[in-house]
């Protein structure tokens, strides 16, 4: 699957590229940047992440339905060639299988995205599953999953300890067979993420994982350095937009205050007038 092209990727063709050429994937939540990564990536993820990243929230766990909705909604109408898929937030899918149709199939409704994303491993295989088999695409998320922080007890690297590893594997497994067509492993040690690719019939997605995944993912304000603040250890900045548009900002303040802006290019005068002697 590559992103030149007219036609916008299939799953089938993103499930293709296990163990090929590395999937390309990043988020997206506005219609801009949307436009902006189109035309490299394979995949936009649509990620609660949005609720840090756009929103100010401490965690995802604010993120409603409405704004994955609303945002899934802005990144497939300004996307033409990745494959688009968006998160289901916390509380909208753990209930029961039944609950998590009922919000995926109003997300791909209302979207038209692709496919959802949800957290959990081997709790959440049944969920998968039903989804799956009434014709819901659906990535999975194990390791670390930002939406079970609390009873995990902080942001922190996974798969240490032997049982701790042993159960990130049974909940990989359990994804991909209830049909999962791609797993993201998330902040879990190198090891355990080069062993479940190799294991998994499914691509994997690393973020905090290993070189050795099926595609990587980052969010894109954190590898564009639109951010000051701290930055994950497995986060790569290619660009620091954030120091760019801070000194853009100052460029324009003291323009304004100085009345450099706006110039006689920038406002509209009566037609035939003359602009007044300075």
């Amino acid at each position: 699957m590559s992103a030149v092209g007219s036609k916008r990727a299939t799953i089938a063709a993103f499930r293709a590229r296990k163990g090929g050429v590395p999937l390309v994937c990043l988020t997206a939540y506005t219609a801009p940047v949307a436009r902006l990564l189109d035309a490299q990536v394979d995949m936009l993820l649509v990620g609660d992440s949005l609720g840090m990243a756009l929103y100010g929230f401490d965690s995802t766990l604010p993120v409603t339905l409405d704004m994955m909705i609303n945002h899934g909604a802005a990144v497939v109408r300004a996307s033409a060639r990745a494959l688009v898929a968006v998160d289901l937030p916390f509380g909208s899918y753990q209930e029961s299988p039944a609950a998590a149709f009922r919000s995926a199939a109003l997300v791909m409704a209302q979207t038209g995205c692709a496919a959802v994303k949800l957290e959990g491993g081997v709790e959440m295989a049944e969920t998968i599953a039903f989804l799956v088999q009434r014709g819901i695409p659906v990535i999975g998320h194990v390791g670390l999953t930002p939406q079970s922080v609390n009873s995990l007890g902080g942001y922190r690297s996974r798969g240490h300890d032997e049982a701790e590893a042993a159960k990130i594997a049974r909940d990989a497994h359990a994804v991909a067979d209830a049909g999962a067509f791609s797993i993201v492993l998330e902040g879990m040690v190198e090891p355990l993420a080069r062993r479940l690719t190799g294991e998994l019939a499914i691509p994997t997605i690393g973020i905090g994982a290993s070189p050795t995944c099926d595609g990587q993912i980052l969010v894109t304000e954190d590898m564009a350095g639109l951010f000051s603040e701290f930055v994950p250890k497995f986060v790569k900045r290619y660009a620091q937009l954030g120091d760019q548009l801070s000194l853009a900002v100052a460029a324009y303040a003291e323009d304004v205050r100085a009345r450099r802006f706006p110039a006689e290019e920038h406002f509209y005068r009566v037609r035939g007038a003359k602009a007044p002697d300075s």
